[in-house]
């Protein structure tokens, strides 16, 4: 991909996102221990919160009457709404007790009611819009890359049908909220079913964009069996769309794959993986500074530092000199340790703030290596912050 085609910001009704930009999820309106300023310190652009679970809780009439996600959240930056595909896949197809799928949408029952729920393209819009969303995803029938042809198929025809419902109700709300067509809008993504039929895919796309949509997410669950990124797959995937239009790496969030799949020309990542990890004792580190003078942007430059390793009990260091998080700033990873020994949840929010400044620098530094910002012909150097 040329420099001339790299995208480099998306500007967007509250805010600017820069790509290529790693979006945290935010699933019920919150990055687990961490507050929106804490987001903000560590250089957090946006985030992804999701429509299947936030209409369930809190509920769509509590964020209405709270005033939409930014307000309930304090988040004053963009939001992108997943609309709830690969929940339905996750919950449902692996346990038909709990719902179905039709041409109509996903029917379940939420949790405390008594009545099921019909979630179709048209309401997931009309959920997206009324919550306040900046990129709003259309809703699309999500599978395995190892499901069978024919349910590869059905999918990608429901996921076409379903999306030209969802950009039919997008515009019609534009219409009603007499939003202008110009930038800045919320945008509307289509997804890219078609699991490991290239040739699925590849129709999927093109039949998209036919319909027409603001950017393009993977479709799908993007590791195998064994947890190895289908790279093939996504590399074709974003071959079908051209390089001048985002696409958003769906579920793709660990350091490496991110790197992989910036490279292929993917510039939005979300996944819960880097403050999951953290939660867990799986703490990402550089092993040279990312600023320094030669530096090579490679898997082999980071690393995972387990916190609960017995070696590590008085060792009385930040976690990665190359980094100027609160935890690294001012505790050692012992006491990191002892926090996390005692179950203080001060480690939760420690942890959870170093892992997602770890990714804004890595983000930071891709987008370096992608259009590297020059004055009189020299290359500005990195300043971990931007």
């Amino acid at each position: 991909m040329s420099e001339s085609a790299v995208l480099r910001e998306i500007a967007l009704p509250n805010g600017v996102i820069p790509l290529p930009s790693y979006l945290p999820d935010a699933t019920y309106g919150v990055v687990r221990g961490a507050d929106a300023s804490d987001l903000e310190t560590v250089g957090i652009d946006a985030l992804v919160m999701n429509v299947f679970h936030l209409m369930q809780k809190p509920g769509s009439g509590v964020i209405q009457a709270l005033g939409g996600l930014h307000n309930m959240a304090g988040w004053h930056r963009p939001i992108l709404t997943d609309s709830g595909g690969f929940q339905a896949y996750s919950l449902i197809r692996q346990n038909s007790d709990r719902g179905s799928l039709s041409d109509q949408g996903i029917r379940f029952k939420p949790e405390g009611s008594t009545r099921p729920f019909l979630l179709s393209p048209v309401k997931s819009i009309q959920l997206q819009m009324a919550y306040g969303a900046d990129i709003l995803i259309c809703l699309d029938d999500c599978t395995h890359a190892d499901d069978s042809a024919e349910v590869q198929k059905e999918a990608v025809i429901r996921t076409l049908r379903w999306a030209k419902k969802c950009k039919e109700e997008f515009n019609l709300q534009l219409r009603q909220r007499k939003l202008s067509m110009e930038i800045p809008r919320p945008l509307l993504f289509g997804v890219i079913q078609g699991g490991g039929n290239l040739s699925l895919r590849r129709e999927c796309a093109e039949r998209l964009q036919e319909i027409g949509f603001d950017g393009y997410g993977y479709g799908g669950w993007p590791l195998d069996a064994q947890g190895n990124l289908l790279a093939d797959l996504l590399e074709a995937t974003r071959s079908f769309v051209p390089a001048n239009i985002p696409m958003h790496a769906l579920g793709v969030g660990s350091p490496s794959s991110v790197l992989t799949c910036s490279r292929m020309g993917y510039s939005i990542f979300d996944c819960s993986l880097p403050t999951r990890d953290a939660r867990s004792g799986r703490l990402y580190y550089w092993r040279s500074s990312p600023g320094s003078s030669g530096f090579a942007l490679l898997p082999e430059q980071f690393d995972i530092l387990y916190i609960d390793d017995e070696k590590l009990i008085r060792t009385n260091t930040p976690i990665s000199p190359h980094c100027d998080c609160l935890a690294c700033n001012r505790y050692s990873i012992a006491y990191l340790r002892h926090l996390r020994r005692c179950q203080d949840t001060l480690y939760v929010r420690l942890a959870t703030l170093h892992n997602l400044r770890f990714m804004v620098q890595l983000m930071e530094r891709i987008r370096m290596e992608s259009h590297p910002p020059r004055i009189e012909g020299f290359i500005l150097p990195f300043s971990g912050r931007e």
